[in-house]
């Protein structure tokens, strides 16, 4: 068998579909992406290509080795992400070859399923209290969302008061059993984090997701002296060599490397067994598509640590378009009580509708998050 093909797809909302065919009519999918890049990734992938067209898609280790050390210059968003996607399609070729889920051919599955989360408000959160409910009442047992607006290195309570108030709008909507992940998104600067991670207490949320930007991980040391809170971070690594010295400082708690951005499923496999092994939970990152989500569950059945899946259904940047528009079958991804089944299907264990690709690859996107500034003009996280 050899790969003959590899075509990719810029689709809306915001993502990087990637087709890999070989000469048996096999054919698997990938999700490379880098949100707000998709077009500079989708370059790194053809860039990429040239080491595997005319080769066996089977060894896919060997392929991942080529892949990240041929390249004197290695790692970070854009390689790592055009890597991840490629891997991603690599296995859903080897599990459709041997007609088994991925999880089967890294060892099997060891659990049933796994928890979701659903997003809540958008990114200056409002009603957020009213939004928590509905997601619960639609069955979620977990909740994510958008914990603050722009804040300067040293802002005034009044922000810290803000974020107070829409937290406890939430935790009263729904009730004391409810996991709330509060995403930081690396707005908030070591000085307010502390005082944010200290006051967020009493609501008990269930992690605080990037309290500093990841670049800073350093600081998680001094904010982790201040709260109790799980401390979730992650999705801006892109290795297991970035995890190395965060693992090894013992100052997180929840890992988060994304699927589509990290190297893919064989990295983040080798990733969350770094993490296990300093007892540190695995939750991926997936504000992605249906392929994303997908190898995100593979992993996650053959991880003792993972606890819980993020996925985007719903997500307020799926304007247009949504995660279940592209698969054949719907019913893959279908929660029940707060949790969805490991895929079952050989490959990623979903089938992607690509009349659906090509028909929104001609109205494309050219999505860019937003670029938000502070008072004085500064340029402020998003």
């Amino acid at each position: 068998m050899k790969i003959v093909n590899m075509e990719t797809f810029v689709v809306p909302p915001r993502w990087l579909f990637l087709k890999i065919t070989t000469d048996e009519g096999i054919v698997g999918w990938g999700e490379p992406v880098i949100e707000g890049r998709a077009e500079t990734v989708e370059t790194a992938v053809h860039e990429l290509k040239d080491y595997l067209l005319g080769k066996d898609p089977l060894p896919i280790e060997d392929h991942w080795n080529v892949m990240y050390r041929s390249g004197f210059y290695r790692g970070g968003p854009i390689h790592m992400s055009a890597i991840a996607g490629i891997d991603q399609a690599l296995w859903d070729i080897k599990g459709k070859y041997y007609n088994a889920p991925v999880s089967e051919l890294m060892g099997g599955a060891c659990r049933e399923s796994i928890d979701v989360y659903s997003w809540i408000g958008g990114d200056r959160p409002s009603d957020v209290g009213g939004a928590a409910k509905e997601a619960v009442d639609r069955g979620f047992r977990a909740i994510k969302m958008n914990g603050t607006e722009e804040l300067q290195y040293i802002d005034t309570h009044r922000k810290i008061d803000e974020t107070l108030e829409r937290i406890a709008a939430v935790r009263e909507a729904v009730g004391k059993d409810v996991g709330i992940g509060i995403d930081f998104h690396g707005r908030v600067h070591k000085p307010m984090a502390k005082i944010l991670a200290k006051e967020l207490e009493t609501y008990r949320p269930m992690f605080i997701e990037e309290p500093v930007l990841p670049e800073n991980n350093e600081a998680l040391k001094e904010i982790a002296a201040h709260t109790s809170i799980p401390i979730a971070t992650g999705e801006r690594m892109y290795s297991r060599w970035d995890f190395k010295e965060l693992l090894a400082s013992g100052h997180v708690d929840v890992i988060q490397p994304d699927l589509s951005h990290a190297g893919g499923i064989t990295e983040c496999k080798k990733i969350a067994t770094m993490a296990e092994a300093y007892d540190v939970a695995l939750a991926p990152h997936c504000p992605l598509g249906p392929i994303a989500l997908a190898s995100c569950l593979q992993v996650d059945a053959t991880c003792h640590n993972a606890f819980i899946q993020e996925q985007s259904l719903g997500i307020h940047y799926n304007k247009g378009s949504d995660l279940l528009d592209y698969i054949e079958d719907a019913s893959v991804f279908t929660y029940e009580d707060g949790q969805v089944e490991m895929l079952k299907g050989p490959g990623l264990g979903i089938e992607i509708n690509e009349d659906k690709v090509r028909q929104m690859a001609e109205e494309g996107h050219r999505w860019r998050n937003p670029v938000w500034r502070h008072r004085d003009g500064s340029v402020a996280e998003w």
